[in-house]
């Protein structure tokens, strides 16, 4: 039984502020040993319900958050920022399960801890067939379109709530209680890795109640971009229709072919201001 977890950082146990998870911060290197802390109690709930692989996405900003030496040693790593999947990088159809660890509410949402949707400097808004969708969407899609189900969610309780109204049946486990998007009421990592070390095995023995999240046919993403610049460089690409000064549309004949149009259109966007 194999199991794949992307690993996002915003949503890790103690992270309430930037400066936790940007390189450049001090408080950085404390907060990526809470992040691997709560990746290996998800993994090691895995292999207590009987997984035999594991394989976990670096899924965070510049993708090498975790640290490698002190990760769980059954489990690979997938390290590095250049990847076609982004946050979902190495999903496919052999995987029978899928944990989304540390991961954090959609930006314009909730008060949700360091809320934003994929580029936070970049995007407002991204629309899938219409309605407002955050990472946890956006990743859940693609293992759905490999028809791997989203068993667990971590992070605070309002990208719970946004998983849970996603996916029904998905395990969440509330690491800490957003007040703002920089306030947090957390709660300390012993406690936390024994509630993910629980909730994956859980999640993983009762993984037949969860049904993969499938977006079916002809898909349309829009983005809101936060300046005009980015939507304009995003129109760049011929399959990319700018329909407002800060928004373009897309369209793909299936969620596979939309997501890679829509994660280039989101880099190219990026460049002119990055």
């Amino acid at each position: 039984m194999k199991v794949y977890i992307s690993a996002d950082m915003e949503g890790a146990t103690g992270v309430v502020a930037w400066k936790h998870v940007s390189p450049k911060e001090s408080d950085y290197g404390r907060m990526r040993k809470l992040l691997t802390g709560d990746v290996n109690a998800a993994i090691r709930g895995a292999f207590r319900a009987g997984a035999s692989e594991v394989l976990v996405n670096d899924a965070h900003g510049p993708m090498v958050n975790i640290l490698l030496e002190e990760l769980d040693s059954r489990a690979r790593l997938i390290s590095g920022h250049n990847k076609h999947l982004c946050q979902m990088e190495g999903i496919n159809d052999s995987f029978d399960a899928c944990f989304l660890v540390a991961y954090h509410g959609r930006e314009g949402g909730a008060d949700a801890v360091l809320n934003h949707t994929l580029l936070g400097r970049t995007v407002w808004e991204i629309r899938l067939n219409g309605k407002p969708v955050g990472e946890t969407a956006i990743s859940a899609a693609l293992a759905g379109y490999y028809g791997v189900p989203v068993v667990l969610v971590t992070g605070d309780q309002l990208v719970s709530e946004e998983a849970a109204s996603l996916i029904p049946g998905v395990r969440t486990v509330v690491v800490k209680e957003a007040l703002d998007r920089y306030v947090a009421c957390c709660l300390a990592p012993e406690r936390t890795a024994t509630m993910i070390e629980e909730a994956a095995a859980e999640a993983l023995t009762n993984r037949h109640q969860v049904q993969p999240f499938v977006v079916e046919g002809m898909v349309e993403f829009e983005v809101d971009f936060k300046t005009t610049a980015q939507a304009h460089a995003a129109a760049l690409l011929p399959m990319v229709r700018q329909v407002s000064p800060k928004t373009v549309a897309l369209q793909g004949r299936d969620y596979l072919e939309a997501f890679r149009l829509l994660f280039g259109a989101l880099l190219l966007g990026r460049s002119v201001t990055e």
